[in-house]
């Protein structure tokens, strides 16, 4: 098995490939540059060092969303450009869940929260029995005192992660009714590796879909059509 995985779904930026028991290589940035600009070029770089052959990928992974409209949509065309021109199927893997499998094994309840503005997060909720992973509260788009209540009905220790962290620390310290942690920086971010990881099992149970198939999931309107529908709104009212 050869999996390559490409990242996009935030400020991240990140490709790796993977073969049945090991990340052969992986390149990811953090940082404010367009994902147009970078993905490729990183892409073509693991290619290049590793001597990968694309003909010989069994399929792409994909950060499915949700995340970053424009990056979803950078990734999303990517990997359907790639799956297109290489005859090979995608995985779309939901991306707060590549995000909790970077904490693979941990006794905690997993958080992941990727900022959403105006007070809400992308989130889930997640936990490892042993080596497998569960999944207790699929991707939801939610304001940050709904998952925060969320996690305290649990009553059990939880661990928080992602680029939702540092915009509302302060509100889940003082609300939160659980011992709570937040995981370090190497393991904070959206990484392909974790993605490839976790697109690994889904391979495995045969979740496939083609390159024309796939479409991110996006769990809200972008900001442009949420300005549409409140002007058509008003336009209404007046």
């Amino acid at each position: 098995m050869l999996l390559a995985a490409i990242e996009s779904s935030g400020l991240v930026a990140s490709v790796a490939f993977m073969t049945e028991d090991k990340l052969i290589g992986e390149y990811t940035t953090n940082f404010k540059k367009t994902h147009s600009q970078t993905l490729l070029p990183m892409f073509d770089e693991v290619v290049r060092m590793t001597g990968i052959r694309l003909e010989d990928l069994d399929a792409i992974v994909v950060s499915g969303g949700p995340g970053s409209f424009t990056g979803l949509r950078i990734g999303a065309a990517t990997a359907k450009g790639l799956g297109l021109a290489l005859d090979k199927p995608l995985i779309s893997v939901p991306t707060v869940d590549a995000l909790a499998y970077n904490l693979y094994g941990t006794q905690q309840v997993i958080c992941p929260i990727m900022d959403a503005r105006r007070q809400q997060v992308y989130t889930g909720l997640y936990t490892f029995e042993g080596d497998t992973f569960k999944v207790l509260c699929r991707e939801k788009a939610v304001g940050i005192d709904e998952i925060v209540e969320e996690v305290n009905s649990l009553g059990k220790e939880v661990i928080f992660l992602g680029d939702g962290v540092p915009v509302h620390k302060e509100f889940i310290r003082g609300h939160i009714r659980v011992g709570c942690s937040f995981a370090p920086p190497h393991l904070n971010a959206q990484r392909a590796g974790a993605l490839a990881a976790l697109g690994k099992i889904y391979f495995e149970e045969g979740r496939l879909e083609t390159a024309d198939a796939h479409v991110p999931e996006y769990l809200r309107l972008s900001q442009a059509e949420r300005e549409l529908m409140e002007r058509k709104k008003r336009e209404q009212k007046s």
